[in-house]
């Protein structure tokens, strides 16, 4: 379990090309970085941020076991790792400075003592999730007022504020440009709004590009003075039944743990579990 197992380039297409068919393997376990990968792609690779991104891929005996995907400013999203591997990794990254590690939830715990253990740093659960698979689609009964609308040009400064607004909800906002984000959902249609019969937006859903058969829907959010309606549920809903009829195999999505509201609407409308995952932060 040698650190020089790990190759490690910014170059996406040279990554693309050594771990494109491992990634494809599990669509499902490797969504963040197919998406990720393919928003890079569709986007620039300053998509999330002004430094240049950094990937790696663990390889023997000629064959792709493990791969990593590091955008700054965000954590480094690896994935699943045996311990050993874990350790080699962190000695391999040992110099540079990571904010945090987000993966499966033995790999994430794994790699932050390693980490811990190699750098000396500070290491704190930040969050666990869980990742679920639409099974049967249920959309919620009776569904709340109003009606299903793709968002359009005309609502970017709404998606803008939105996008703004979540980012600190979950505290992640960062330098990515809010704006940009808007304009590339607009353009190939990646949020719904649940809108009121007035027509006012009272809650929205997103799904990323379809790539290996999956799309992630992500974000879900509602402001908070106009949540407890179903709006959301049914945002959701309808963003599922679209992948699900254009054709889509997998439809995926995260959620906090520690949010039993979330849950407990996710599995109502069809999604169940498939693994859980642990980002951890680093000082």
């Amino acid at each position: 379990m040698s650190p020089a197992d790990w190759h490690l380039t910014h170059d996406l297409d040279a990554f693309l090309t050594r771990a494109d068919a491992f990634l494809r393997s599990e669509p499902a376990l490797h969504t963040v970085p197919l998406t990720v990968t393919d928003a890079l792609r569709r986007r620039g690779l300053h998509a999330f941020g002004p430094e240049a991104p950094l990937f790696g891929s663990l390889e023997r005996n000629g064959e792709v076991r493990a791969v990593f995907v590091r955008t700054p400013p965000y954590w480094i999203n690896v994935t699943p790792l045996a311990e050993a591997d874990a350790e080699a990794l962190a000695a391999r990254l040992a110099g540079q400075r990571l904010p945090g590690v987000s993966a499966s939830d033995d790999t994430a715990g794994a790699f932050a003592e390693a980490w811990r253990r190699r750098t000396g740093a500070e290491t704190s659960l930040r969050e666990r999730q869980r990742l679920y698979r639409l099974e049967e689609l249920t959309p919620p009964k009776p569904a709340p007022s109003g009606r299903p609308r793709i968002a359009t040009a005309s609502d970017r400064a709404q998606l803008v504020a939105w996008f703004e607004d979540f980012a600190e909800q979950i505290g992640e906002h960062n330098g990515q440009d809010s704006g940009a984000l808007a304009d590339f959902r607009i353009a190939y249609g990646g949020i719904t709004f649940w809108e009121a019969p007035d027509g006012t937006p009272v809650s929205m859903a997103g799904a990323t590009p379809e790539v290996a058969g999956q799309v992630r829907v992500a974000p879900v959010y509602t402001p908070a003075e106009l949540r407890g309606r179903g709006y959301a549920g049914a945002a959701t809903a309808e963003v599922s039944r679209a992948a699900r009829d254009s054709g889509v195999k997998e439809i995926l999505l995260f959620t906090d743990l520690a949010n039993p509201t979330s849950n407990g609407l996710y599995q109502r409308i069809g999604y169940r579990p498939v693994a859980d995952f642990a980002v951890y932060d680093f000082g």
